[in-house]
């Protein structure tokens, strides 16, 4: 019984000195983070706290933790709202021209990069006049992503038109599904361009 007692001491003076506190408070703390909806495996994004619409918590790179250079949050979704407007344009324009919807002179395919290099040959002047709008616009966008991140009164992607959205919850709705569109877009796009230059088909025939 005298040995059984001298044991217990023995071992509770041991374990008075193991970091118990610590180690259940490093599982706590992992226990209780939050997981992304998108990589359950992975912990939450800190910036990706889902109030920017499509925000599932996708970053397994890290890209929203950039500051250098200006390529903060706020540029990242910019220049991603930028790319995916490009993009459904893009796709709308490609399956258009496909189909033989375009002014009358202008040169139709299936391979887009062919028919864009046909279309430079045979407009020289109106490719670069377009060029030039676009590096205006670019420009007055530019402008508009330093202004508005310094005063925060702008949000990525707003130029200041008119939401068709006539409640909040209507305008977050279309925000979500621009973004998704835009996302889906940017991946079709590239999956036209591809094809056509491989296969020479168009995005149309592939499909059927």
């Amino acid at each position: 019984m005298f040995r059984l007692l001298i044991a217990s001491l023995f071992l509770s003076a041991i374990y008075g000195f193991m970091p118990v506190t610590k180690t259940n408070s490093r599982v706590s703390t992992s226990l209780s983070a939050e997981r992304s909806k998108s990589l359950p495996f992975l912990l939450r994004p800190a910036k990706l706290d889902g109030t920017l619409a499509g925000d599932e918590g996708f970053d397994p790179l890290g890209l929203s933790n950039i500051e250098e250079l200006g390529i903060d949050l706020y540029w990242s979704r910019e220049a991603e709202l930028k790319h995916s407007r490009i993009a459904m344009l893009a796709v709308v324009g490609a399956v258009g021209q496909e189909l033989g919807l375009v002014f009358p002179g202008q040169p139709t395919g299936k391979n887009q990069i062919d028919v864009f290099w046909q279309f430079y040959d045979s407009n020289p002047g109106p490719f670069f006049a377009g060029l030039l709008a676009v590096s205006f616009f670019e420009l007055i966008s530019g402008l508009a992503i330093t202004e508005g991140r310094k005063s925060g009164d702008r949000a990525p992607g707003d130029f200041g038109f008119k939401s068709w959205g006539k409640t909040p919850s209507e305008v977050k709705s279309y925000e979500l599904k621009e973004i998704r569109n835009g996302r889906l877009a940017m991946w079709a796009a590239a999956g036209i361009l591809l094809q056509g230059s491989v296969t020479d088909t168009g995005a149309v025939d592939n499909l059927f």
